[in-house]
């Protein structure tokens, strides 16, 4: 049992054969690109500043992949030493620019139900602590630390996977590591770039990683007519041992009908 997850043994058998296939997260990789519109976006996120709420189109995104695992809890599987496990939490990791063209990457908590004025007032407070110069990340600190004793970083960093592969990684490490997260997001729009495919560290839990980049106008296929359509691409990289192929395509699906569709997330997520 590890302090992240509990061990999945009623797999499906190719499942639980593929990592031993596809040993390396690197060796797993599949990418699309979600062209979502952005007109429902903009509208909702204009909608709210008139009732006086703050929006953005992060807490929009977030809010709609966390309604998207609340349905399909799958998408918040990893793989790690070959075995399938579902998280205990919903964590995501976000890359900030700090003033100075200074990045930071840390995490933030959710609860797969919150509703998306929840997940504006959490991301409120994640951005600004995280682009606060005087306040540094659990991770700064640990890597200032290590940093100090000239070849400890390198013996460190060996031990830190040695552990994570057997399961021995104190929850505390894992709580401070940007590795170990449900989902990394970044917004390549923000410094004008535009979507890329980023790459799933092989060193933690990460299985799902996606990019905004800046907007494009894209044909797009409405009844018979084809209509070019302003939209945010997200470029989304997953590790194709947590899921099926069809179940990715169905929580996707759902990811897509979210943000075109804001407004249903303003209630939290019940069971039915």
């Amino acid at each position: 049992m590890r302090p992240d997850g509990k061990r999945v043994r009623d797999a499906d058998p190719i499942y639980t054969i593929a990592p031993y296939i596809m040993t390396r997260r690197y060796d797993a990789l599949n990418m699309i690109t979600l062209d979502i519109p952005i007109e429902p976006i903009h509208n909702y996120i204009k909608a709210q500043r008139a009732k006086g709420n703050a929006m953005s189109h992060m807490a929009i995104i977030f809010a709609a992949y966390l309604r998207t695992v609340w349905e399909f809890p799958k998408l918040n599987r990893f793989i790690v030493n070959k075995r399938i496990y579902d998280r205990n939490e919903f964590c995501a990791a976000l890359v900030v620019l700090r003033p100075g063209d200074d990045e930071t990457m840390s995490k933030v908590y959710f609860d797969t139900s919150e509703s998306v004025l929840a997940v504006q007032k959490k991301m409120e407070q994640y951005v600004a602590e995280s682009q606060s110069p005087q306040i540094k990340n659990s991770m700064d600190r640990i890597m200032g630390a290590l940093l100090k004793i000239p070849g400890l970083l390198g013996f460190a960093v060996g031990f830190l996977k040695l552990l994570d592969k057997f399961g021995l990684l104190p929850k505390s490490v894992i709580d401070a590591s940007p590795f170990h997260t449900s989902l990394t997001l970044t917004n390549l729009a923000s410094i004008r770039t535009n979507h890329i495919y980023h790459h799933i560290y092989e060193f933690g839990t990460t299985s799902v990683f996606i990019s905004m980049g800046n907007m494009r106008e894209v044909p797009l296929r409405t009844g018979s007519e084809v209509v070019i359509t302003r939209c945010l691409p997200l470029g989304v990289v997953m590790d194709e041992r947590i899921c099926s192929g069809s179940y990715f395509a169905k929580a996707f699906a759902r990811f897509r009908y979210y943000l075109e569709n804001p407004a249903v997330l303003e209630e939290p997520a019940k069971k039915e």
